[in-house]
């Protein structure tokens, strides 16, 4: 049992919030006051295992480090960014990729509720999770709502604890996106497409069965891969979505010069939607199963060191 399950097993629930919000504050003030390289060196041995090699980084998870700090394009923060991203999709591939957007707001107390409809979803566009799903309108927890996307306006995803620059400068706002339903009543499945210059090379399915999320891993050609990341393979494989080489075609337009983007598919109803752009799976911090493949992902990404 590591500290933290220590504490939530013997601490009352009124404390475990400001000792979080203290260990926030620290954690915040540290990648101030620190450089990128010192403190992603220590975070990386922490969180994957092996000490994190700049002058000539090898794995999947080094290679992202070194583009964290060196590849700083300023496109990439439109891309990050969830609501400028949909014009950049827009721009490559046409709007009809894209989930519609129903509004958008500074603040939470401008949103004008009784305009939207009895379903949508609520979002910041500046970081990751900061997702509100409304199925009717006439019973939706606004203060829960409210508590949610007010966090997320007020902090700056750079500070997360992986230095994920593109997100420095993000101008955070919130927006209402139309709800995507396949009437299942499930989750919706992520399909995420990992590109390097350009070219899909491997792709996995996310889905949450039961509230137990598992990944599976396949090649360009729907073989199964033996992968494994944070989350278990599933039992039962998923079938081929029958959109499966378009959504390659759309990653393939979406990551041209770029040394890696991973992008992210929703599937509902026959259309096509790009859900997000993520240069930094994970962090970078994300142990890969087996070892070989972080080996074999980094080699895809290509990287010049002789000028740096």
């Amino acid at each position: 049992m590591n500290i933290k399950e220590v504490l939530k097993e013997n601490l009352p629930s009124f404390m475990l919030e400001p000792l979080k919000r203290m260990y926030s504050d620290v954690h915040y003030v540290a990648m101030h006051v620190v450089s990128e390289e010192w403190y992603l060196k220590r975070r990386f041995k922490k969180l994957v295992g092996y000490p994190l090699c700049l002058d000539d980084p090898r794995t999947f998870n080094e290679k992202l480090q070194w583009l964290k700090i060196h590849d700083r394009n300023p496109l990439y923060t439109e891309m990050v960014d969830k609501f400028e991203m949909k014009k950049y999709v827009t721009n490559v591939i046409g709007d009809k990729y894209v989930v519609p957007v129903i509004g958008v707001w500074d603040d939470f107390e401008d949103i004008e509720f009784e305009k939207l409809p009895k379903q949508f979803v609520l979002k910041c566009n500046n970081d990751s999770g900061s997702v509100v799903i409304c199925r009717d309108k006439s019973t939706f927890d606004k203060k829960n709502a409210k508590k949610l996307l007010e966090k997320s306006l007020h902090y700056n995803y750079f500070y997360n604890g992986s230095f994920e620059w593109p997100y420095k400068n993000v101008k955070a706002k919130i927006f209402a996106e139309e709800l995507l339903n396949d009437g299942s009543g499930d989750a919706l499945v992520d399909y995420k497409f990992f590109c390097f210059n350009g070219k899909a090379k491997l792709m996995y399915i996310s889905r949450d069965e039961s509230s137990n999320p598992t990944t599976d891993f396949f090649d360009m050609n729907f073989n199964h891969l033996p992968i494994r990341m944070k989350d278990p393979n599933s039992k039962c494989l998923p079938a081929k979505p029958k959109c499966f080489f378009e959504m390659k075609e759309i990653a393939e337009k979406l990551s041209q010069n770029i040394p890696h983007v991973r992008v992210d598919f929703f599937y509902v109803n026959d259309k096509i939607y790009v859900g997000e752009l993520t240069f930094y799976h994970s962090g970078g911090f994300s142990r890969v199963y087996p070892d070989e493949w972080n080996n074999i992902m980094g080699d895809w990404i290509d990287i010049d060191i002789k000028d740096r």
